[in-house]
């Protein structure tokens, strides 16, 4: 079953790992991939909520505008 995190749930998830927490706990804890928490970090971190948020919203926004072309 997929489960879809948060941004909220996302951003604490990795403010866990930039507080010492070893990454693979971290993954056993949420029941994520190691794949999934890497990609994440690449994309989110240092990130705040706002900012996930807005770019979430602005890559929905360029989806549809490669779509009418």
């Amino acid at each position: 079953m997929k489960k879809r995190f948060s941004d909220e749930q996302i951003i604490s998830i990795l403010r866990e790992a930039e507080a010492g927490v070893p990454a693979r706990e971290l993954c056993r804890k949420h029941a994520i991939s190691d794949a999934t928490f890497y990609i994440w970090r690449k994309k989110y971190g240092g990130m705040e909520v706002p900012e996930v948020k807005r770019l979430k919203s602005l890559e929905e926004e360029n989806a549809r505008l490669k779509k009418l072309l």
